[in-house]
């Protein structure tokens, strides 16, 4: 059996009671520069460090814990950790009394969203009484819990990105492989009906041959058509690496808006752009970000009524320039709205659930982000962020000398 080591301050304890004024006054400085120099030590931590009684209150909080969950000073010993990470109590669907003689360590990982979406992992382990301390103890002060909090959002989300960058490779790599292939097919169909309009003209003119002449101009109408929808759909899902140039959005925006007039008009549609003529400049590839401008355009005006409305508006700040391109549609429900840049997802009967995709791809190839917000029935906002050209610039060049750092 090994003996167990006691410390001076053990000894000092022990005789706590012979203690005189002087000495009972060092020993309760010696003790608040201990806690002092622990609680100096738990705050240097990343991970966050917290204890809780068997109901959840949170006795004690180091500096990082604070900060993953918003624990303010106020609440130590009033809020239970429930309150703050109600996925958790989901999650353990039992009260820690229960919990505590049958495991000795629970393990859960959750999402929360204040005061930032974060992933953490969560070790919750019960303090070992010991009997000499514990028999003195009432019921209530018994079955405390030390919770590490480890925030592994990095992780998560880097995971998620390369899962769902692989799902979107393959559907790309497929979609793109038929594309190709229909425009052989297509090719055939396109000489052999330049074969029957030669043929046509050595026939002498009639009714019938007028009609046969007709169907086949339309065939080869319909045939080109296709073969320019493929050729588009191949560009959009295959772009060559972004040509990099000086882009004024404002330019940009108004020049695809100009494009779609006539069926904006058509649905009378209503549009404000709200762009400052001073926004900075940003660095990117004209054709792929037209793209990105036509796709969320498309469809703001599929998902609007006649009379909608489409307002674009812009800001900035030193490092990014924002847009913000906002419709009066139907909007997208709550379970649906995380679906929005999956492949193949797509809530038109006509559509083909490769534009929203898209527009995230091209986004991140030029170092930005898009995000959504919907309501059912009220609309749908999509928000842009481009990196400023000096910025942007100083990525590319970091990029290029290979050594993996940014000032982003």
């Amino acid at each position: 059996m090994v003996a167990k080591k006691i410390s001076s301050l053990d000894k000092v304890l022990g005789r706590l009671e012979s203690l005189d004024s002087v000495n009972l006054t060092n020993l309760i400085q010696r003790l608040v520069r201990e806690r002092k120099l622990l609680e100096t030590v738990f705050n240097t931590l990343r991970e966050g460090v917290l204890v809780i009684d068997r109901h959840g209150v949170i006795e004690y909080a180091n500096d990082a814990s604070s900060r993953l969950i918003g624990l303010k000073d106020e609440d130590i010993g009033e809020v239970t950790l429930w309150k703050l990470v109600p996925d958790l109590a989901k999650s353990i669907e039992t009260n820690l009394e229960e919990l505590r003689p049958r495991l000795p360590l629970l393990l859960r990982e959750i999402e929360i969203t204040y005061p930032e979406r974060r992933f953490l992992r969560l070790y919750i382990v019960p303090f070992k009484e010991e009997p000499e301390s514990s028999a003195n103890l009432n019921e209530s002060e018994l079955g405390h819990f030390a919770v590490i909090l480890h925030d592994i959002t990095k992780e998560k989300l880097s995971t998620e990105e390369m899962i769902e960058n692989e799902k979107i490779s393959s559907v790309l790599l497929l979609a793109g492989g038929v594309a190709h292939e229909m425009g052989n097919p297509l090719n055939t169909i396109n000489i052999h009906l330049q074969l029957i309009q030669r043929q046509l003209r050595k026939l002498e003119d009639s009714l019938a041959a007028g009609k046969i002449r007709e169907s086949v101009e339309i065939c080869e109408s319909e045939v080109n058509r296709l073969d320019g929808i493929i050729n588009h759909f191949l560009k959009a899902i295959r772009p060559s690496p972004p040509d990099f140039q000086d882009i004024r959005l404002l330019d940009l925006i108004e020049e695809v808006l100009n494009t779609m007039s006539d069926e904006l008009s058509d649905r009378d549609i209503r549009v404000d752009v709200e762009l400052n003529r001073d926004l900075p400049v940003v660095l990117g590839d004209r054709n792929q970000l037209k793209q990105v401008f036509f796709n969320i355009f498309k469809n703001a005006m599929d998902a609007m009524d006649a009379g909608g409305h489409l307002r674009v508006r812009a800001w900035s700040d030193e490092d990014s320039v924002y847009l913000q391109i906002a419709d009066s549609g139907s909007g997208i429900s709550r379970d649906n709205l995380s679906k929005v840049f999956q492949p193949y997802y797509t809530t038109k009967k006509k559509g083909h659930g490769l534009g929203m995709m898209i527009v995230q791809r091209i986004m991140r190839e030029h170092g930005g982000h898009v995000g959504i917000e919907s309501r059912e029935g009220m609309g749908t906002v999509i928000f842009l962020q481009f990196l400023q050209k000096r910025r942007r610039a100083r990525l590319l060049t970091s990029g290029e000398e290979g050594n993996g750092e940014s000032d982003v």
